[in-house]
């Protein structure tokens, strides 16, 4: 655990920012005029041991115990020698879709002492892959639905990613868990629910980010498809709705406040307000300070992209979803985003870890001398599949034009430029959707750490890209949420202005490599519709 402390303004009022990610749940602590006064990381436990995963089959699984012991520890870090009595609100962000079987207490099923080694009870985190049968079938029976296609607001292809799939799954392959199960919940809204006491699955709130992006949830069919629907699916699903939800809430609608047993364990008074959950991407466009039609890239082992708009009259497809009120009430909330990112250049890491090398930064350092379109070697980056344009996570990752003079650097060079096409390939699937982008932010661990890889982005997309001042980006908007739920401001829109931490650094395109780039990136679609072809005919 890492904690930082600096001074704050006395008497302002204190907001707590969590965000639970996939290593490591950070919090910051910040003023009502956005001084950040401590922030704190804590890493999951279990999860740096490996515990109930395996990457060969994309299982990906956390325990709820990883996250309680991590938020009571970042929490009670950023109070650490400040005035508890000043905090007003606490908002927390989490990855997603990332559910859990829970009893009808809404206590997740390994919480449980029969089930409390079953990975099957516990959180299945948002890279979790195990429901790709699942989803195909999902995407089957809806095709074949002769009313309403309820992907329509989803991009129009249902993912292993996300709820329903991962539900049915379950379902499927673990019989204890189906018959224990009462309903089902989203990391962020258990969470809430957790610190506000409000855990009941039928009266929880729901946050309206998950619901809508993950769960197929629209006003335009009153909350979730008909029970018809998802029998159509399997029958295993039957009677699955009844135990979920109609309501939704946008994050700044509050939760409830600090329940006693939570107020207890960090020192806090019960008025402290929670704010209402939502995804890590989503509040991390709020602490970037979004504006409309500006694509926030949160870029770490994957990327969550993120724009809104006043209005999108038609639905964008292949995209991870159009939710009205999902980032800013008010605002059509777009998603999309790569399955895989800094996870990429994380495998090349491992491989090369067999010959004794290992440095990333040494490696972009040769990388970065090649000059693009000089070695012949072009990488698709579906190493986990891909989630957009068009959710398919049968895909997988290649390397092309190798040979026997073939280097480290020159490899990692192909591996980093077919990231940032796939950064590319979604600012075309909004613009073929009917939705301008406008400009660039960025952030996450990778937008501050690698110049190198920024740059390719803005040389590649040809756009300008800033970079999020604030090292906790994700964390800040949860914080802001958290000011307007214990309404400190009236509205996102001020809280933004108020708390947010500002750019960075700004990268430019460099106008003598975008033609060069525009080639390479017509040759890696070219590429990727012949892999893909290959990789469909035989599944």
């Amino acid at each position: 655990m890492s904690v930082s402390n600096t001074d704050g303004a006395e008497m302002e009022k204190l907001l707590i920012g969590l965000d639970f990610g996939t290593d490591s749940v950070r919090s910051v602590l910040v003023t009502e005029n956005g001084t950040l006064l401590a922030s704190c990381v804590h890493n999951y436990s279990r999860w740096a041991e490996g515990k109930y995963c395996d990457a060969v089959n994309n299982q990906f699984r956390q325990h709820p115990l990883d996250y309680l012991e991590g938020m009571e520890a970042v929490i009670r870090g950023v109070l650490e020698g400040q005035d508890s009595s000043r905090v007003a609100g606490i908002a927390v962000d989490t990855t997603g879709s990332t559910p859990c079987a829970v009893d009808r207490n809404g206590t997740p099923l390994a919480m449980n002492e029969k089930f409390a080694e079953n990975p099957n009870a516990m959180f299945l985190l948002w890279k979790d892959h195990t429901a790709v049968e699942e989803a195909a079938r999902i995407n089957e029976s809806s095709a074949l639905s002769a009313s309403t296609d309820y992907r329509m607001y989803e991009g129009g292809v249902y993912s292993s990613e996300w709820f329903w799939s991962k539900i049915l799954h379950i379902l499927r392959v673990d019989p204890e868990v189906r018959k224990a199960a009462f309903s089902w919940v989203e990391h962020c809204d258990w969470i809430t629910g957790e610190l506000a006491g409000r855990t009941d699955p039928l009266t929880m709130t729901r946050s309206r980010c998950a619901a809508g992006h993950k769960a197929m949830w629209h006003t335009d069919w009153n909350g979730l498809p008909p029970e018809e629907f998802f029998r159509g699916i399997d029958p295993l699903l039957t009677g699955v709705r009844a135990g979920l939800y109609t309501e939704t809430h946008t994050a700044d609608i509050p939760v409830g406040t600090l329940s006693p047993k939570w107020a207890a364990k960090l020192g806090l008074s019960t008025d402290v307000v929670i704010g209402g959950g939502g995804f890590d991407s989503h509040f991390g466009a709020i602490g970037a300070q979004i504006q409309p039609y500006e694509l926030v890239k949160v870029i770490g082992t994957s990327t969550c992209d993120i724009l809104i708009a006043p209005d999108v009259p038609q639905c964008v497809k292949g995209i991870c979803g159009q939710v009205d009120g999902s980032v800013l009430p008010g605002f059509v909330g777009l998603e999309a985003g790569q399955s895989a990112f800094g996870d990429v250049y994380a495998w090349f890491k491992r491989l090369l870890g067999y010959a004794g090398k290992v440095s990333l930064p040494e490696l972009e350092a040769e990388a970065a001398s090649i000059p693009p379109g000089s070695t012949g070697i072009m990488a698709l980056d579906w190493f986990n599949g891909r989630r957009t344009p068009v959710a398919n996570q049968r895909l997988t990752g290649a390397i092309l034009g190798l040979n026997l003079g073939s280097t480290a650097p020159v490899i990692y060079r192909a591996l980093t430029e077919s990231t940032a096409f796939g950064a590319r390939a979604i600012v075309d699937c909004f613009r073929q959707g009917g939705v301008p982008v406008h400009s660039v932010a960025a952030i996450g661990g990778i937008s501050r750490k690698s110049p190198f890889v920024m740059q390719l982005c803005a040389d590649i997309l040809n756009l300008p890209i800033k970079t999020a001042a604030a090292d906790q980006t994700c964390a800040l908007g949860s914080a802001i949420v958290a000011s307007v739920a214990a309404r400190v401001h009236p509205d996102l829109a001020t809280a933004m202005r108020k708390m947010g931490a500002g750019t960075d650094r700004i990268y430019k395109p460099n106008p003598e490599l975008v033609p060069i780039y525009e080639k390479l990136y017509r040759r890696y679609l070219d590429w990727g519709k012949l892999v893909e072809g290959e990789i469909m005919r035989h599944v």
